[in-house]
């Protein structure tokens, strides 16, 4: 069965179809984060003009949330079907105290440390995903459980310490040579949305996603073979868990068993908060890649007038919390729309 996500053509001359059309292109709520986003560049510009709209804090900025858009990118993947993935944390610092401790102690070439950081990653998903639909648990429980035993395994790896002194290769190929001005790993989480977005949109495993995440039980009526899907989407969250441990360890030129944990709160803000623009009520690429650099502006400009460090805990707090009640007032109003479509 072909599921496609996109409206079709007014070629008949339905009302009906005219009216969702006409709707849909009417719909300003799909940018209000555009625009607050905007409205806030605009105010840290004129109260500090010296310091925030400069080149130099403009690539800071693109460039130190690379990390957080891979990781971002990669949780949406279940997110879309329904799933919480709670291990992406765990996952990343595994994969960074994985290439720090091979390359730094075991003297491996440091592209032989990151293929088998990602095939560990490639792993875990794996048995997340197994775990969940073969005995049909929650994964919020699952992916808890697996987050807590991939730290333990961590910390077993690195002996409970910060590996430093990892292959300066690694640190050039994803912060040397900026491209006008902006670090490589931008780029690279750049093409990592491409490619996010690309699949959800134009691949039947992207459409299967989004109908497993509105109803399982009709999508496995109608023939998607939701297990399946939901492991590779869970086994896809892990991958790019783990290549963002890689980009991780390249940025910081070392690694330690607690750099996974300051992430995963910003990634699922950045994740729902992404659902509330440009596709509003499902995860999509762009509305992450906005979400993430909407929160850091206002984090770094809040931070240059002088305000302590913990704001950004405030802001990702925050964002998440709001996110999760916009996305619950955006579903009810759908299905409002959708019920009185359906009485026309």
């Amino acid at each position: 069965m072909s599921i496609i996500d996109k409206t079709p053509n007014n070629q008949s001359g339905d009302p009906v179809q005219s009216s969702k059309l006409v709707k849909k292109a009417k719909e300003p709520e799909r940018f209000a984060l555009i625009g607050v986003w905007a409205v806030l560049i605009v105010f840290f510009a004129l109260v500090i003009p010296d310091t925030f709209p400069t080149l130099a804090n403009l690539s800071n900025m693109l460039g130190s949330q690379a990390v957080l858009l891979i990781l971002a990118l990669g949780l949406i993947i279940p997110l879309r079907a329904g799933d919480y993935d709670l291990s992406i944390g765990s996952v990343l610092a595994m994969s960074a105290v994985t290439v720090a401790a091979l390359n730094v102690n075991y003297g491996w070439p440091v592209w032989a440390a990151a293929v088998v950081a990602v095939f560990a990653g490639i792993l875990v998903g794996l048995f997340n995903g197994f775990i969940v639909t073969k005995f049909d648990i929650n994964p919020f429980i699952v992916t808890l459980g697996m987050g807590t035993v991939i730290v333990g395994i961590s910390y077993m790896i690195s002996n409970t310490r910060t590996i430093t002194g990892v292959d300066p290769a690694l640190s050039e190929a994803v912060l040397a040579k900026p491209f006008f001005g902006i670090p490589v790993d931008f780029y690279y989480a750049m093409l990592l949305c491409l490619v996010v977005w690309y699949m959800f949109e134009y691949t039947a495993f992207g459409q299967r996603l989004l109908f497993i995440g509105q109803n399982k039980d009709v999508a496995r009526l109608n023939g998607v073979p939701v297990s399946r899907s939901r492991l590779l989407g869970l086994t896809l969250s892990a991958t790019v868990a783990s290549l963002a441990g890689v980009v991780y360890v390249g940025t910081t030129g070392s690694a330690d068993t607690t750099s996974g944990a300051g992430f995963l709160l910003p990634a699922f803000a950045a994740a729902f908060l992404g659902s509330t623009t440009i596709r509003i009520g499902r995860f999509n690429p762009w509305g992450t890649f906005i979400a993430v650099y909407f929160l850091v502006t206002g984090i770094t400009g809040l931070q240059l007038m002088g305000f302590p460090q913990y704001v950004q805990y405030l802001f990702y707090g925050g964002a998440l919390v709001i996110a999760v009640v916009l996305s619950k007032i955006v579903a009810a109003r759908s299905e409002r729309k959708r019920i009185a479509l359906e009485a026309v």
